[in-house]
């Protein structure tokens, strides 16, 4: 069982109200999405305990951070985890759907962020809220894609992490709103593990993709150099 509090260098994320906890796809992606833009304005999409806008908070300087959480829930523990973070003046939670903040809001985002639900709908854990947390339908890949094409500024980027199998799939639909892929990293769990995750950055302007692959551990519980030189930061035993 996963601990109701989880401690980073900087800041705690507590999330015994949130259906999804604290993971390894997030932290991934807190700390891979680039922040060569030098971003402004940060949206993450899905933000649950708000982990992935904490780390952004800590990497950059962006005036503003905003994260949307439908889920009641997790909304109010992810304003708690920002209220109580040392970038609060930075930190704003919308309890809203994707759909009525894209209709609300009038800015556009120089970083958009998401680690979206991918599980498909037949699996169930038993837990309401974690299968909305989790399950596809609850925001699919192009509605989350329709509105960041929406939400993106001119030189923005979009950043995500998901399934390698949903990969060829999601570019495809990443395409048809016209958002291209510019750096793509695989992840396997160990070198002689199967690839199990895409991270993706797209843009709206069509250029070369960037390819590589990230391994997580070279056995159990030991991790290779390139992954602690990405989590560092933020992992307190790192």
């Amino acid at each position: 069982m996963k601990s109701d509090r989880f401690s980073f260098k900087q800041f705690t994320v507590n999330q015994n109200r949130c259906a999804m906890k604290v993971g390894t796809d997030g932290v991934l992606l807190g700390a891979w999405s680039s922040l060569d833009n030098n971003p402004t304005l940060i949206l993450d999409i899905g933000a649950g305990t708000g982990l992935i806008a904490l780390m952004l908070a800590q990497r950059s300087a962006a005036e503003v951070v905003d994260a949307i959480e439908i889920d009641e829930n997790a909304y109010e523990q992810c304003v708690d985890n920002f209220e109580a973070s040392p970038w609060s003046d930075r930190l704003f939670c919308y309890h809203a759907g994707l759909d009525e903040f894209v209709d609300e809001i009038e800015e556009c985002y120089d970083l958009i962020v998401s680690n979206p639900p991918f599980y498909p709908e037949n699996v169930s854990s038993g837990n309401l809220a974690r299968d909305v947390a989790r399950q596809s339908q609850s925001l699919p890949f192009d509605q989350l894609l329709d509105a960041v094409s929406k939400l993106l500024s001119e030189n923005g980027v979009f950043a995500t992490i998901i399934p390698f199998k949903e990969e060829a799939d999601f570019l495809g639909l990443a395409l048809s709103v016209n958002l291209f892929p510019k750096r793509i990293t695989r992840v396997r769990g160990t070198p002689t593990s199967k690839i199990k995750r895409s991270l993706l950055e797209l843009c709206r302007l069509e250029t070369e993709t960037r390819f590589d692959e990230l391994t997580l551990e070279i056995e159990r519980h030991k991790y290779t150099p390139e992954y602690i030189a990405l989590t560092r930061e933020f992992y307190l035993k790192l």
